[in-house]
């Protein structure tokens, strides 16, 4: 199955551009990739090449668990399947553990590097090395100094990192000469770690072991790893800010032998990337032009036709003005350019002039599918350009995804319960209370409670699009990917069977717009996998004559938003706009007061939402737009 990536569009010329010059403003050298699977492919190689050039005693082998790490265990054990290593000399050594807590468990990182590696591969057992969560306390700090010292001088230490830079459970605030100990997770940490229970933080251990920090120093080589636009901030302090230990991987940049490996979503923020002209030579396409202004008005605090000649030359950007010509000239082509990306017609207006619009007139009305990955991201993310479509007449359909079911508090349930007690269904209230009173840390919920919870959010859902005058009935889909029906918060694998189901309803609406999440961010990946099924459906389509007339919008707005730069269209919003919008929002009201995964947001979703589109307003304005109370901003795929 293919990954999704936007298409580079622009940017640095890096063929013939020696390393030193790629890597001048980075402290810890960072390596791009397309994808985290390309990526993992060049860990593995580094791996398997250092495994058999080793002489001397085992090869001691650093590993990490979570998330980061999955591409390249798949790639190991591929690769030890395809008979290209053995792994019966590797001593592994993993990073931690919590603490105090069985192997037996699920969520155990014994168990998970075990069952995603080591039993796929011929690792001996005496080789294994994995922190010991049920040492008794009074032996820890013992058990603690002995791995420690069998842990340092690894040959190859891989690690992923948090969003606030942490390395293996060294929060914020630990030192760079720690070693190997236990601590106490903050909440802030206990919060994220939750997604591995279920979301239930009184289920998630309170401490962990962990290595230090002067032990990772230790290693020979160290490998970091980085996926996804939720590390961006992370990867940035990381590779180009201060050592502190407001950033505990930052204390690696001490390390004469690291690499960050991140994909282009992760490593997006970063001094190449953002302003690539300042490293070396760049492709000027209309986009990356316009990129390059939006950052230069962002630099010196100047809208668009205010900038100088000295404003260019002074921020590096000479070789623009060289390839475009007068900077007054470009000023006004990025203006006009940026103007004509703002509509009030999302689905194109009737009867008039769409030379410089970003949707045509025709065909009016259009037929749309707005394709949801939670029963609430439509309203989040778009919700009013969606109650725009609708209100202009476009024949306007939303695909719900995923039931978005293990996103529901069991009190939820039981406030519905409560409802059908109170209405003479009292034998359906205890029913569910017992199935909830069954519940086991971490395991999978119960099928029966998992519809229970689904059927909470098809009702918020129907209730969202109905507010605003979408039939429910007719133009509201829930889809229920298989993919997302495992029951816990490890989902399965995308598989034909959830891109069937996609391509059966494009083939029967035929739309001639397409609204996709593009906010890659989301903590439980769910987003990712659900976009990426709509893309290859689409690719499975290709040659249907429907699709030569349909285009696809990529939205944001749970997560993140899109920088200007490549924004394509701008829908403004009134403020009774956006009152309609917050008020299909609120009808999601599981999903309300807490939510039960924020990530690393603690605002409610309206409110990431109104101050997420208001801000794009205000930075519009700041360019010398005019001035708007809120707007959604959307990414042509194609």
């Amino acid at each position: 199955m293919k990954h999704f990536s936007l298409p580079k569009d622009g940017g640095l010329i890096e063929k013939d551009l020696p390393k030193d010059i790629l890597h001048s403003y980075e402290k810890i050298p960072v390596e791009l990739f397309p994808e985290p699977q390309e990526a993992c492919e060049a860990i593995a190689d580094e791996i398997v090449s250092a495994i058999k050039s080793h002489k001397g005693g085992g090869f001691k082998l650093g590993l990490t668990t979570g998330t980061s790490p999955i591409y390249l265990y798949n790639e190991l054990v591929n690769r030890y399947k395809a008979g290209e290593v053995s792994f019966a000399d590797v001593e592994f050594f993993s990073i931690d553990e919590y603490y105090p807590f069985s192997p037996e468990e699920r969520q155990s990182r014994n168990r998970r590097i075990h069952d995603e590696l080591l039993s796929q591969i011929d690792a001996k057992e005496e080789n294994i090395h994995i922190p010991d969560g049920t040492v008794d306390e009074s032996a820890i700090s013992d058990w603690c100094a002995e791995y420690d010292r069998a842990a340092s001088g690894l040959d190859i230490l891989v690690m992923g990192i948090g969003t606030e830079g942490q390395i293996g459970f060294n929060e914020v605030g630990s030192s760079g000469k720690s070693r190997t100990r236990t601590i106490l997770m903050s909440y802030r940490t206990r919060k994220l770690q939750a997604k591995n229970f279920n979301g239930d933080i009184d289920s998630t251990p309170r401490a962990a072991i962990t290595m230090g920090i002067a032990t990772m120093m230790s290693a020979k080589r160290i490998i970091l790893m980085a996926w996804g636009e939720d590390k961006t901030a992370a990867v940035k302090k990381i590779v180009e800010g201060p050592v502190t230990p407001m950033c505990p991987a930052s204390f690696l940049q001490g390390h004469d032998n690291i690499s960050l490996y991140a994909d282009e979503n992760a490593g997006s923020d970063i001094i190449r990337v953002v302003s690539p002209w300042m490293v070396g030579p760049c492709e000027w396409t209309p986009k990356f032009v316009r990129k390059a202004v939006v950052w230069l008005c962002q630099t010196v605090h100047k809208p668009i036709l205010k900038l100088t000649y000295s404003d260019y030359i002074e921020n590096s950007l000479s070789g623009l003005l060289e390839q475009k010509g007068a900077y007054d000239k470009i000023n006004i082509d990025v203006f006009n350019d940026l103007q004509h990306t703002i509509t009030g017609w999302p689905g194109g207006k009737p009867n008039a002039d769409d030379s410089t619009r970003p949707v045509a007139s025709l065909p009016f009305p259009k037929r749309v599918v707005i394709f949801s990955p939670h029963p609430d991201d439509d309203v989040i993310s778009m919700g009013g350009t969606f109650i725009r479509l609708v209100q202009q007449g476009h024949d306007v359909h939303v695909a719900y995804e995923t039931s978005g079911n293990v996103a529901v508090h069991d009190d939820v349930v039981l406030q519905h319960m409560d409802t059908a007690h109170e209405l003479g269904f009292a034998d359906e209230f205890d029913h569910v209370k017992r199935i909830v009173g069954t519940k086991r840390r971490g395991e999978p919920e119960p099928r029966e409670l998992l519809d229970i919870k689904g059927a909470i959010r098809r009702a918020e859902a129907r209730a969202a699009v109905r507010s605003f005058g979408l039939n429910p009935d007719t133009n509201a889909h829930f889809l229920n990917l298989p993919f997302y029906e495992t029951g816990g918060i490890k989902k399965g694998e995308r598989t034909q069977k959830d891109i069937d189901i996609i391509i059966a309803l494009l083939q029967k609406v035929r739309p001639h717009q397409i609204y996709v999440a593009g906010d890659l961010a989301d903590p439980h990946g769910t987003h990712r996998v659900c976009t990426e099924a709509v893309l290859e459906a689409l690719e499975q389509l290709r040659n249907e004559a429907w699709l030569k007339e349909c285009h696809v919008w990529l939205y944001r707005g749970a997560w993140m938003e899109w920088e200007l730069g490549k924004v394509d269209m701008a829908v403004p919003l009134s403020p009774d706009e956006l009152i309609m919008k917050r008020h299909a929002i609120y009808r999601h009201l599981s999903q309300k007061d807490i939510v039960p995964f924020p990530g690393d947001d603690s605002r409610e979703f309206w409110q990431r939402a109104e101050e997420r589109t208001q801000n794009t307003a205000r930075l519009y304005n700041e360019l010398g737009m005019a001035e708007y109370q809120a707007i959604e901003v959307f990414v042509k795929l194609f």
